[in-house]
């Protein structure tokens, strides 16, 4: 007798080669194909399982991460395919050789592909001095980075009289800037299109922290993300909570990570394939003096 998850998995054989041709990824031999039709004369209701683990492989790297997790349960065949390097290949970005190499720590160590995928996606890998990080999103295997606070352009960061740096607990760098005292709040990051992953909506979002002590941070701010001719605005963003909620206008406020860290978006940025060039991600406020706001850098991520 089959079990429900053999029944759910198989299909009719007509179907079947409707769906690898879509995928125009496996060409049969005559061997594969008798067996096939063998398998269909016996049975009405062939199994997908009488395919060689090759082309399980083939089918399952056209779906997602967490479809290819889903497919390992199944059975013992589908367990070898799914975590199959050839599989986990396709779900790594094609320059990821370079990115590992440029790493700051001890070299990346793997065993298999899919274990690879998991260190990418479960933490942030430091780049280019420390000052990058670098992941992929779990989910769908697109490119994540942050650029760390020292990698940002802040107003007066030079300044110790309204800067300083340093390490903070919790931060995935060796500095983040706190801010002492200022009126003038303008902190901007840029990244290139080429490093993200194409055909994809980005959020530009600002991680950051506040103090006990912090004040003069729940006044209006201004967001501008920017890509060649494309500019978008958001105003009435807040760091801090604004005292007397307003009710007369729609505000953007932060949200808590799970990292322990805050963080509020920027805006929205669409990569196309072939359309290169620089984001500029800006938030600027000069209506009043602040202080207490620590930031860990500008996340860079698909929505």
């Amino acid at each position: 007798m089959k079990t429900q998850q053999q029944r759910y998995f198989d299909v009719d054989f007509k179907d079947l080669l409707i769906t690898l041709n879509c995928f125009s990824l496996i060409t049969f031999d005559h061997h594969h194909l008798h067996k096939i039709r063998e398998t269909e004369e016996m049975n009405k209701s062939p199994s997908i399982s009488v395919l060689p683990e090759g082309c399980i492989s083939d089918l399952i790297s056209c779906t997602s991460p967490r479809d290819a997790s889903r497919f390992a349960a199944i059975s013992k065949l589908f367990n070898a395919a799914a975590d199959s390097d050839s599989v986990w290949e396709r779900f790594l970005p094609s320059d990821y050789r370079d990115v590992i190499g440029r790493a700051v720590s001890a070299p990346v160590v793997f065993d298999s592909k899919k274990q690879l995928y998991v260190q990418l996606s479960d933490s942030y890998l430091l780049l280019d001095r420390g000052r990058l990080a670098f992941k992929l999103d779990k989910e769908t295997g697109k490119k994540c980075y942050m650029l760390g606070a020292r990698d940002l352009s802040i107003a007066w960061q030079d300044d110790a009289r309204y800067w300083e740096w340093g390490p903070v607990p919790g931060s995935r760098f060796a500095e983040a800037g706190i801010l002492r005292e200022v009126w003038w709040l303008d902190i901007r990051g840029i990244i290139d299109t080429s490093v993200l992953s194409q055909e994809s909506i980005y959020g530009a979002y600002l991680v950051y922290r506040v103090t006990q002590d912090a004040h003069g941070l729940g006044v209006p701010a201004k967001t501008i993300v920017t890509l060649g001719e494309i500019r978008n605005e958001t105003s009435n963003v807040y760091l801090q909570q604004p005292r007397v909620p307003r009710r007369d206008r729609v505000v953007v406020t932060h949200t808590m990570r799970k990292d322990g860290w805050m963080e509020i978006k920027l805006g929205e940025f669409y990569c196309s394939d072939g359309d290169e060039g620089e984001v500029e991600m800006v938030l600027h406020e000069h209506l009043s003096w602040k202080s207490g706001l620590i930031v860990e850098g500008i996340e860079v991520r698909p929505n």
